[in-house]
């Protein structure tokens, strides 16, 4: 069974540096894939993705060691399972607000007798090796949203769900439930404080606690808090504000020599 580097980092208690795929191309995933990531989520929610084109991308991130995860478009087994039949190595899931969200959530992610996926792993096969059927329980990793008011008041009853490895924090739309300004890095206090509670609740349920972010800057002092899994931009951003770069140094260039050539 091919090892999911995931678990391997966590349990050397290092901390895993995740990408954020949102362009429906397998060679842009590939492209992301060679630049060092640990792992990389191909997003089925907000993404532009479908699962033809998602499972052309884990086939592309597999030409690297690179962990390939989904994050799912909602609550739904039947897209999880398809997901892990793909190849994802890891799933995130959207919208866990209760104890019975999360465990619906790990019941589809495991096989029996710990939980209710069905068997027809057609490309996990080909990307986890033969073991797969009897090792996927002990491999796939399980990543539960926490983003609303709702999955605060109940996130002791979230953590304590056996097989939820860790809780991802979506702090836009937390932002939006706790009546902010949605935003990944500069926080409203009220988000801040939340952010701080599931922490530390993760920690004391012995859960991976998990945080997308902006920038690396952000991402870094949120790793020295104890962030176990941090997401940085994502490929459509990283591709615009890399072309944003390029044109906004040609234009002020092109500025520059054109005053330059008007004094003759």
């Amino acid at each position: 069974m091919r090892e999911n580097q995931i678990r391997s980092i966590w349990r050397g208690g290092g901390v895993v540096v995740n990408g954020w795929l949102a362009i429906p191309s397998s060679f842009s995933a590939e492209v992301m894939a060679h630049q060092g990531w640990d792992s990389l989520t191909v997003d089925l929610q907000h993404g532009v993705t479908d699962y033809a084109s998602a499972v052309a991308m884990f086939t592309a991130i597999s030409t690297t060691a690179t962990v390939p995860i989904a994050r799912v478009p909602w609550l739904d087994p039947g897209i999880i399972m398809k997901v892990l039949d793909a190849g994802a190595y890891g799933v995130i899931c959207p919208m866990v607000n209760s104890r019975e969200d999360a465990e619906k959530f790990v019941h589809a992610c495991r096989y029996a007798p710990d939980g209710g996926r069905s068997f027809g792993p057609i490309r996990a096969l080909l990307y986890g090796g033969p073991e797969y059927p009897t090792k996927a329980n002990e491999t796939i990793v399980t990543l539960a949203m926490i983003e609303t008011r709702q999955a605060l008041d109940r996130l002791d009853e979230i953590l304590s769900v056996k097989g939820l490895d860790a809780v991802y924090i979506g702090p836009a739309d937390l932002s939006l439930s706790l009546g902010c300004t949605p935003t990944f890095d500069d926080v409203d206090k009220p988000v801040a404080e939340a952010i701080d509670m599931v922490l530390a609740k993760a920690k004391e349920h012995g859960v991976v606690p998990c945080i997308h972010n902006g920038t690396p800057e952000t991402a870094l002092k949120r790793i020295e808090r104890g962030f176990r899994l941090v997401t940085i931009s994502s490929d459509a951003r990283l591709m615009a504000a890399g072309a944003q770069q390029v044109t906004s140094k040609m234009r002020s260039g092109l500025k520059a020599a054109t005053a330059a050539d008007s004094t003759y």
